[in-house]
């Protein structure tokens, strides 16, 4: 995509969604770095404790519907490599921002040519929302908040 028709399309969306996609852009700017800087284990208590819940699925589902198109527009866009991670932490926060319930699925995989690899996906409702398309490939290590809570 050019500059060109990034800002013809910026022009054509609601101050609603260049909110949302500014606030995106900021959570995956500061997941990038906590990833740099702190333990796996501190950056995914921070982002998966739930607060309320919504009960109003229609509402759920247009939520996470837009926090997917935020999300995936701005690791396009970024100037920065946005990987698995750094999404699944942003749909994470996103959603419990707004009384969304979800998981966070850490999984591996090991590989003959590229050895052990890792994966983030978040689901809902048992559903993946972002990064479904590749997590039969791996091994669900662990889920957060914890499937007990």
């Amino acid at each position: 995509m050019s500059l060109a028709s990034d800002t013809r399309r910026l022009r054509e969306i609601t101050w609603g969604d260049r909110l949302l996609l500014a606030e995106a852009a900021a959570i995956l700017a500061v997941a990038s770095v906590a990833i740099q800087l702190l333990p796996f284990r501190r950056i995914v208590s921070a982002v998966t404790r739930q607060g309320p819940r919504t009960s109003d699925e229609t509402r759920s589902s247009r939520e996470i519907a837009r926090a997917q198109w935020a999300v995936e527009a701005c690791a396009r866009r970024l100037p920065w490599k946005i990987v698995c991670f750094q999404k699944g932490l942003a749909m994470q926060m996103l959603l419990r921002r707004r009384g969304i319930a979800t998981a966070l699925h850490y999984g591996v995989a090991q590989d003959q040519e590229r050895g052990l690899s890792a994966h983030v996906w978040v689901t809902y409702k048992g559903e993946a929302i972002i990064g479904g398309d590749r997590a039969a490939e791996f091994t669900c290590l662990a889920t957060f908040p914890s499937r007990a809570s």
